[in-house]
């Protein structure tokens, strides 16, 4: 039992969400790990789940062997973007309690992405600000719905990159005067 409802039409907008931003960096990992399929075969259990089907073994078990492909990848660049890919995967399992940690299931795939799209930018230095404003004009009101049943995130000194993007994002999606001036 959760603390409120989420149906299976909030779930595949939320993963829908997540996989956008996954596919953007799915590249610059396949660029330097082109053999390795284990991210690529998370973005397509996302879509699956996005496209209809019910969730299933696949993205149970598609999410962890992309998380397993962060891992064991060469670059900074390409554990964020094999990250982006499982967490789109696992975002179909976003569980309905009130907790600020359910919030990464929704976010933390983009954030993976805006930290790939900052460490392979480093001449840009607004990479991360321009993957952050994509990912926010994704936002449909659903997902903000979706967003806003959960507790907000807080922001400790010494938190990583990526829950310091999870935060920003977080704090974004639930200011609708920031919302509306991206």
């Amino acid at each position: 039992m959760g603390d409120f409802s989420l149906t299976a039409l909030e779930l595949r907008e939320v993963a829908a969400f997540a996989l956008a931003s996954a596919a953007e960096v799915l590249p610059l990992y396949e660029s330097v790990c082109p053999e390795d399929e284990r991210p690529r075969r998370a973005t397509e259990a996302a879509q699956e789940f996005v496209g209809g089907a019910p969730r299933s073994k696949l993205q149970r078990t598609a999410a962890p062997a992309a998380h397993r492909a962060a891992k064991d990848a060469p670059s900074a660049v390409a554990f964020h973007a094999a990250m982006a890919a499982g967490d789109a995967a696992a975002s179909a399992y976003l569980h309905p309690l009130a907790d600020p940690a359910q919030v990464g299931h929704i976010l933390r795939a983009s954030a993976h992405a805006a930290r790939a799209a900052e460490l392979a930018r480093p001449d840009f230095p607004h990479a991360v600000d321009a993957s952050l404003d994509d990912a926010i004009r994704r936002a449909t009101p659903t997902l903000v719905s979706v967003l806003s049943r959960y507790p907000a995130t807080e922001i400790s000194q010494g938190s990583n990159r990526i829950a310091q993007l999870v935060h920003q994002l977080d704090t974004a999606l639930r200011d609708p005067e920031f919302r509306g001036s991206r």
